[in-house]
């Protein structure tokens, strides 16, 4: 495609490597749908508790509505929203999956698919959508895979936070049985804990307004 050939060649490369790791990843994602946690009934559970899903909405929301605001071309309402809507469904698996890696707990092709997906879900979908939207790489794109793998990190630990009886607040993917829900308490047993992912977010993005204005 001819935006793809007016791009310097280092983008040329950078692009066909990860779109390669991300046919790669759908592929093992579609071979090991069965036995990916990513798909059971378990997970989709795990994020229908109510707490999960009001605090979903309301970043949603709040990163949907300050897209118009931030003085930023490539922030619009779609890649604000997709990319909201694909850090719930994905970062709570995704952090949990690397956790079991590095505990030596993980199968070398989920952590494969679980990296991919964080990747793609943070960077690379933003980066295409903009390349193919606005006509340009964002100028960007290096940073934004370091901010916003911070900000995946942080939904993903967040939305893991979990309350169990006998061990108080706990990081769901430690406790076994995972991604079961298992929490016998409401959001107030668990906001404190939460807060500190909430602020890290909010001032981020506060901080990028702030710049742009």
């Amino acid at each position: 495609m001819q935006v793809l050939r007016e791009l310097d060649p280092f983008f040329q490369a950078y692009i066909g490597c990860y779109l390669a790791l991300i046919a790669a990843g759908g592929l093992c994602m579609i071979a090991q749908r069965k036995r990916l946690s990513l798909f059971t009934r378990d997970y989709r559970k795990f994020l229908a508790q109510p707490w999960r899903l009001t605090t979903f909405v309301i970043a949603f929301f709040g990163m949907v509505l300050v897209a118009p605001y931030t003085g930023d071309p490539t922030w619009d309402y779609f890649d604000a929203a997709y990319m909201s809507l694909f850090t719930y469904l994905t970062a709570p698996w995704a952090v949990g999956t690397l956790y079991f890696a590095c505990a030596g707990r993980a199968r070398v092709i989920e952590v494969f698919i679980a990296a991919v997906v964080w990747l793609t879900v943070a960077s690379w979908s933003y980066d295409l959508y903009i390349l193919f939207n606005l006509r340009m790489y964002p100028p960007t794109w290096a940073v934004n895979i370091a901010a916003s793998s911070v900000l995946y990190l942080c939904a993903g630990l967040m939305w893991n936070l979990d309350w169990r009886a006998g061990h108080g607040v706990v990081f769901a993917f430690r406790e076994p049985g995972w991604p079961q829900a298992a929490s016998a308490g409401s959001f107030m047993r668990i906001a404190g804990f939460a807060l500190p992912f909430m602020l890290i977010v909010g001032l981020g993005v506060a901080y990028f307004l702030w710049t742009q204005w």
